[in-house]
């Protein structure tokens, strides 16, 4: 049995039918950009995440740049934000002229640690941006207080996590602005790329708005120097279909996401922690272990794919070199780099697979379970 990190295929048979009836309709209309489809999944994932505003554009980079375009952000200001995380993060804030500041990240949940934050502003921070990493939502209540403080403002990276709670609040009840990605393997996945601005606040809207579609409200008229960023009918008529069954998806990952926490109790790794006031949507399960590359080496030999998200973080990365971080400024995120291996968690994973994939880390785990016995 070869089991992979996703399995696109079958989730699309199982709602083919309703996939092609839905693209036929496009395909009829011709209507494809920011049609019916797109407005309606609008409103269908603002009403899901808790938000007032959404927009749909090309994709979760494009969300991040095209909102801190309408925050203005620009050159001289600093925006505080995690190096533990697709490197989209980093690049939109370097791709505005702004200078990343990293914080460390919490060890048990990866998420940016919300008590370190305070002692990173300076009277150039203008921004924090926070991730909710693997479909956890990080500390966003106690954020949202830190910025009101200092006056700042709040963009949330959702990428991960749709359909994430925190105090009972979908991940749009945050902050001045949240964003979303569409990439194929996300818990709601296009067929091809497409993202999300999601917020509250409506000069923000706005100006978002504006800037996906060249800083145009139509007519040839031009307010602001713009984008061009829309998501297409054909992927909002495919997220539209898939949104019937995310919340269905969402608990099967959670069932799974039990399962193996149960079964990998004996073993030397380090299983996933929930907070009590989040609801998890685990995009990734990933767990801990000192020596991550030898286990990720036996699950491969056993049959196993797993991931590692992320195995070296954007801080040494050499494209942010110029920021003039080092290796050990950033020990907690340094250490989950070393450490971190996420195995299949998607909906459509059975559970026989489950138990397989289980077993594969049990006995990959043997070796160093022998040893510490032994003393060595």
């Amino acid at each position: 049995m070869i089991i992979h990190m996703a399995d696109l295929k079958t989730q699309y048979r199982s709602i083919e039918p309703e996939i092609q009836a839905a693209l036929a309709q496009v395909f009829e209309r011709c209507q494809f950009g920011l049609g019916e489809n797109v407005k309606e999944l609008e409103r269908e994932i603002a009403d899901y995440c808790d938000a007032r505003y959404a927009f749909g554009v090309n994709s979760g980079t494009d969300a991040l740049l095209i909102t801190l375009a309408a925050m203005g952000i620009g050159p001289g200001d600093e925006v505080i934000t995690t190096a533990f995380t697709f490197v989209a993060t980093t690049e939109v804030i370097a791709l505005m002229g702004a200078t990343p500041v990293y914080v460390d990240i919490d060890p048990e949940t990866f998420n940016i640690d919300s008590t370190k934050i305070e002692e990173a502003i300076t009277p150039r921070t203008k921004l924090i941006l926070p991730v909710h990493l693997y479909g956890q939502c990080c500390e966003a209540r106690t954020i949202c207080e830190i910025a009101k403080a200092y006056k700042l403002r709040v963009l949330f990276d959702g990428a991960q996590a749709i359909g994430a709670q925190h105090y009972g609040r979908g991940i749009g009840a945050f902050g001045d602005a949240t964003t979303l990605s569409f990439f194929p393997t996300k818990n709601l996945g296009a067929y091809g790329d497409g993202g999300m601005v999601l917020t509250n606040d409506s000069e923000t809207a706005e100006r978002v708005r504006l800037l996906r579609f060249h800083g145009s409200g139509g007519s040839y008229r031009y307010e602001r120097i713009g984008y061009c960023s829309r998501l297409d009918e054909l992927q909002a008529a495919v997220l539209r279909v898939k949104m019937r069954y995310l919340r269905e998806w969402e608990d099967a990952r959670r069932v799974h996401a039990a399962g193996y926490t149960s079964k990998l109790k004996a073993t030397g790794l380090k299983t996933p922690m929930e907070l009590p006031h989040n609801r998890h949507v685990y995009h990734q399960y990933t767990l801990r272990h000192d020596r991550r590359d030898e286990m990720v080496a036996r699950l491969k030999e056993a049959g196993v794919h797993p991931g590692i998200y992320y195995n070296e973080p954007l801080h040494l990365q050499p494209a942010y070199a110029h920021v003039g971080y080092g290796e050990g400024d950033l020990p907690e995120t340094e250490a989950a780099a070393r450490e971190v291996l996420s195995i299949p968690v998607y909906p459509e994973l059975s559970r026989e697979e489950l138990d397989f994939v289980a077993e594969a880390l049990v006995e990959a785990a043997e070796p160093e379970m022998t040893a510490a016995a032994d003393g060595r």
